[in-house]
């Protein structure tokens, strides 16, 4: 496998991530340990949670894995501080209260004495970036954190807190982490080239788009039980289109013409787009990372791009990735 630069850091990570979101959710401990194991057999070597998924127990899951198993020297370990984790008024955002609060709780959860990539889930419209910048400064002076980064960022916060690190002599934003998939390809306008220019990783968030490229949703069906659109409402449903499901047709088609599945090949193309570093892939089974795991040591044959550009152009989306974010102002519609 050839493992890949968290950014400029050096850091050497596996090119694919494994997402934490539904441990301790819709899959339960003993299955979400199961997959922590496969993953770590497959190589895969780089761990992404946060403190919201599934009230805190997706961190609990991953830290009793590691320290168990004593493989916490052996993972990059990422997790996530912004969503509301309480009733308080002081229980969310990126105030420097809440950041170093959080920090010590993920940290307990986790059962470690610091995070590898601690990340910022969404950026704040009211707190200014150097109030929650030094907040993480200290977090990575005391030993805590190694590396910052964030989650959902317009390009022009990203290139923000760049310019407040370096005016100020704080700790850097190392990474990025946005929605990207074959139907969303809106972070190619600006923010993929940023990252590419400076030195960021970017680790895509819902790389198959929610399932929509895994052939979840087929034109004229209901939504199958137990389906991520029958769990998360409106804000996931939104998402899907018409014009995202006759993509997966035709994703589905290639596939079976290389001898792969649909969420194979849709995976497939984005870890090897320009400037991602690991896609974070976020499986429910052990079945599901068995699909993925191939893939580790496949490459996307460059003469098919052609084939996905005619699909959705570069830079355009056919589904909305970014609904759940204020910031963003432009909606896709069918």
């Amino acid at each position: 496998m050839e493992y890949r630069s968290l950014g400029r850091t050096g850091v050497m990570v596996s090119p694919l991530c494994l997402g934490a979101m539904n441990f301790g959710g819709p899959t339960n401990e003993e299955d979400s340990l199961a997959i922590l194991r496969r993953a770590i057999e497959a190589g895969i070597n780089f761990i992404d949670t946060a403190n919201v998924y599934t009230g805190g127990e997706s961190e609990k899951i991953v830290g009793k894995f590691l320290k168990e198993g004593h493989l916490r020297d052996k993972v990059i370990l990422a997790t996530k501080v912004y969503s509301r984790v309480g009733d308080g008024p002081n229980d969310a955002g990126s105030s420097r209260y809440h950041i170093l609060k959080a920090c010590e709780d993920s940290l307990r959860r986790l059962q470690t004495d610091h995070i590898d990539l601690y990340q910022q889930h969404r950026p704040s419209q009211t707190i200014p970036q150097d109030e929650s910048l030094r907040a993480y400064d200290d977090l990575v002076r005391a030993g805590k954190v190694r590396y910052i980064g964030t989650s959902t960022f317009p390009a022009w916060m990203v290139m923000e807190g760049l310019a407040i690190s370096d005016r100020y002599s704080l700790a850097r934003f190392v990474s990025e982490q946005p929605p990207y998939n074959l139907v969303d390809r809106r972070v190619e306008n600006e923010l993929i080239p940023l990252c590419q220019k400076y030195g960021l990783a970017v680790l895509p968030w819902s790389p198959l788009a929610g399932g929509i490229l895994a052939g979840r949703y087929k034109p004229g069906e209901a939504y199958p039980e137990g389906s991520r659109a029958t769990r998360s409402g409106n804000f996931f449903t939104d998402r899907i289109t018409d014009k995202a499901k006759n993509v997966a047709l035709a994703l589905d088609q290639m596939a079976q013409e290389r001898g792969m599945t649909s969420s194979q090949l849709g995976l497939l193309w984005v870890k090897d787009q320009p400037g991602v570093t690991s896609p974070i892939f976020g499986p429910r089974t052990v079945a599901h990372l068995e699909d993925a795991i191939p893939l580790l040591e496949k490459k996307l044959d460059e003469a098919d791009r052609p084939l996905f550009d005619a699909l959705v152009h570069p830079g355009n989306a056919v589904a909305d990735f970014f609904n759940s974010n204020d910031w963003m102002k432009a909606r896709v519609k069918d």
